[in-house]
């Protein structure tokens, strides 16, 4: 652990406090909090620092929590046969390659994409919908790529409520609704929190599913903290301040972790 885990970490946080370059440079010098002011300071970052809030809470938060909620909460009432299709469709998804499912999206999105053809085969206004919206189009791909492990929590989480409660509550008059608000979601609430922890972690990282299908354009309008960093570190080899972007990144997953944790200590 030490070797390969606490070892790297203590450098990295090293050279995020010096002007490191990866070329162009005979030596690196100590610079403080430099690189991390020139950050704050700095309009693409606070740009990517917005659309990564964005497309985590649009992907992640919203959407893999969600889709995941109500797939698994119909999958439980649907037969054997589509419980079995419907989860192999699903976690197909989930089980590709990043890349593979990037292209994959990138074919969807595209103008002469998929769901072009279908809008115009319907009739419909088509666009370019990664030049448009892509910030939406990439918060779409991960949506359809990250459900699985939501469903997968949930349907286990599902199965665990007895079902007399279940049988209790609709003899007592309670509808559907009423019986996922006051029943279900309470039952399962440590369940949502874990869940919303690691789709949220995982979606902060998000990096290879960009970068295929926008390269976080056009005009940084897709371009999240992994990418910027990338660019910053890789591109313009500016090691030292690449590696403070990814410090704070690391703050922002801690701060969500510390929410989620808090908020799963509070169960009475």
């Amino acid at each position: 652990m030490a070797l390969f885990l606490a070892g790297p970490i203590a450098y990295c946080v090293y050279i995020a406090f010096t002007d490191l370059q990866l070329t162009g440079q005979a030596a690196s010098s100590f610079v403080g909090f430099d690189n991390f002011t020139a950050a704050f300071h700095d309009d693409a970052f606070l740009n990517a620092v917005r659309l990564t809030l964005v497309f985590t809470f649009l992907s992640s938060i919203v959407g893999q929590n969600t889709l995941g909620l109500a797939l698994a909460a119909l999958m439980k009432r649907a037969s054997k046969p589509v419980r079995t299709v419907t989860g192999a469709v699903v976690v197909t998804a989930w089980v590709l390659p990043e890349v593979v499912a990037g292209f994959l999206l990138y074919a969807f999105f595209r103008r002469e994409g998929t769901l072009n053809a279908i809008l115009d085969q319907l009739g419909l206004p088509s666009q370019n919908w990664l030049f448009t919206l892509p910030i939406l189009a990439v918060s779409f791909a991960n949506v359809w790529r990250g459900t699985a492990f939501s469903m997968l929590v949930y349907s286990a989480a599902l199965d665990e409520i007895p079902a007399e409660i279940t049988e209790a509550a609709e003899m007592d008059g309670a509808n559907a609704w009423q019986r996922l608000w006051h029943v279900t979601l309470p039952m399962i609430r440590r369940s949502i929190g874990t869940n919303l922890m690691l789709n949220t972690l995982q979606t902060l990282s998000v990096f290879g599913l960009i970068w295929v299908m926008t390269r976080g354009g056009p005009s940084n309008r897709s371009q999240t903290l992994p990418l910027f960093m990338y660019e910053q570190a890789f591109q313009k080899s500016m090691i030292g301040y690449g590696t403070a972007v990814a410090l704070l990144l690391l703050v922002v997953g801690s701060l969500f972790s510390v929410v989620y944790m808090r908020l799963l200590r509070s169960e009475p």
